[in-house]
């Protein structure tokens, strides 16, 4: 993908004037095909000393909660090793997890329960955050001591770090391994990728120090914490194009492709809504910029977010927010076409400037060609197509059962539905040259297809869809006058 100049520089625009808002003191983004980073830049500071070097792409910052895709990769890991059962209770791997459920209900929350955020512990952000560096011993007098479910565990949705800190917990038990050495040995090196769970400010590594707004008092900075058993929850420390490089690996998935550590059918398998949440907010645009699409679905799969929205269908994401730093990654399933922001100021929301970017692009790209294409319907599919605008034209019951299942005579036999047929070309006008020519098809799945055909002063819709078998045939054929009408066939 080659990104336009006007293009590129509106995304520019975007994270710019964030900085100089004053939302953070500086920031990095980049732009990713299911090829790779396409482009990337930075504005602003990434440290009060000013012998820091500015924020660019291969800035390294704390990714937080965008953490918990690698931590479902690694369940997903184990469970494809045949190694681990998602279905399984989470305290058959960590028995001093025994939450209290409302009511006193005998339900344990399951493994794949506390992947989805369905395992009914209650949201913990400001608390988990600073939990990080807390140890195994700490972690597991914490669970004894009690835990408490907000709602049913598998009833319902609710963002819970403490569930991905046990998840981490799991990871240990099952593989006998550190969570941390596991994610960095398992996915981080046979992928390449620039990220680690710990960071000193004496490296030699270019970095971004987190600060806090103190009222009044300009900006603060905040040292860095340490691994721990919250570390699932939103450990590593990455740059732009490194985790981009993560969203490209996770999002080429949708094409098959093989490649890496983790399989395309669980690559995927993590992408698809499982629990859905209540809609979100969607951030004003720009002046002048296209809106950010608003949700019609919104829920969560393995380690991520998935969205849809009426013009561009799925979007997958993740936001990380932590003391000091704000992070998002986002990507259109369709096309692969996707956004990674940091900035480095406590909960900044760089969510907001990733959505409004990846707007902007998808905006641009789908006025070259769609993002979304329209799927390819079956040979079959077409082939039924012609003989119905056949039938449409010319009644026969013999052409007529050589491509209709048996069903659409049993739901309104042929001799009706030829007499519907005549009522509706006569309602247009009746038949003219052009009636058996079909225009304007439309397709939204490989086994339906709508087309309409001509008629002297309006035309037909004409819908089938086809059965799933081997050789399929047309178990749905509607005809009905293009308006408001009731269908006539």
């Amino acid at each position: 993908m080659t990104v336009a100049t006007d293009t590129l520089q509106a995304v520019e625009a975007v994270f710019a004037e964030r900085i100089e808002a004053a939302t953070a003191l500086g920031g990095s983004w980049a732009l990713f095909d299911r090829d790779g980073v396409v482009a990337s830049g930075g504005a602003g500071i990434a440290s009060l000393d000013p012998a820091r070097p500015a924020p660019g792409p291969d800035t390294l910052f704390r990714i937080a909660s965008c953490t918990k895709s690698f931590t479902a990769a690694a369940l997903l890991l184990l469970r494809d090793r045949g190694l681990l059962d998602l279905d399984a209770t989470a305290r058959s791997f960590v028995p001093e997890f025994v939450p209290e459920i409302p009511g006193d209900l005998e339900v344990d929350p399951t493994v794949r329960m506390l992947m989805t955020m369905s395992g009914g512990l209650p949201t913990d952000d400001p608390w988990a955050d600073r939990e990080e560096s807390m140890t195994r011993e700490e972690f597991s007098a914490t669970l004894a001591a009690g835990i408490r479910c907000a709602s049913v565990p598998g009833t319902g949705f609710e963002y819970s770090n403490l569930g991905y800190a046990v998840l981490g917990q799991i990871i240990e038990r099952v593989s006998g391994v550190a969570f941390t050495d596991f994610v960095t040995h398992e996915f981080i090196e046979p992928l390449g990728l620039d990220m680690r769970f710990e960071l000193s400010a004496e490296e030699a590594v270019p970095y971004a120090t987190g600060h806090r707004r103190v009222e009044g008092n300009g900006w603060l900075a905040l040292p860095f914490t340490g691994p721990g058993v919250f570390s699932a929850i939103g450990g590593l420390f990455a740059s732009v194009t490194s985790l981009a490089a993560w969203g490209s690996w996770l999002a080429e998935a949708s094409t098959g492709a093989e490649r890496g550590p983790l399989s395309a059918a669980s690559r995927r398998e993590m992408q698809q809504l499982m629990r859905v949440a209540p809609k979100r907010h969607t951030p004003p645009a720009l002046p002048g910029a296209p809106t950010p699409p608003s949700p019609v679905v919104y829920g969560y799969g393995f380690g991520l977010f998935v969205e849809f929205d009426d013009r561009f269908g799925a979007i997958v994401s993740h936001s990380g927010g932590y003391p000091g730093f704000s992070a998002h990654m986002r990507w259109h399933a369709a096309s692969g076409l996707g956004v990674v922001a940091f900035e480095n100021a406590t909960y900044a929301r760089v969510s907001q400037g990733a959505e409004l970017a990846l707007a902007i692009v998808l905006d641009a790209a789908d006025r070259v060609a769609p993002v979304s294409p329209s799927p390819a319907p079956w040979p079959a599919t077409l082939e039924a197509s012609v003989a119905l605008s056949g039938l449409v034209n010319d009644w026969s019951d013999v052409a007529a059962s050589a491509v209709l299942a048996t069903n659409v005579g049993l739901d309104v036999p042929y001799d009706e539905r030829r007499a519907t047929i005549e009522a509706a070309w006569a309602a247009v006008g009746g038949r003219t040259a052009a009636s058996r020519t079909p225009v304007d098809a439309e397709c939204d799945s490989p086994d339906h297809l709508v087309w309409f055909l001509p008629g002297a002063t309006g035309r037909l819709r004409v819908e089938v869809r086809m059965t799933p078998l081997a050789e399929p045939l047309a178990q749905t054929f509607l005809v009905k006058v293009e308006s408001p009408e009731p269908s006539v066939a």
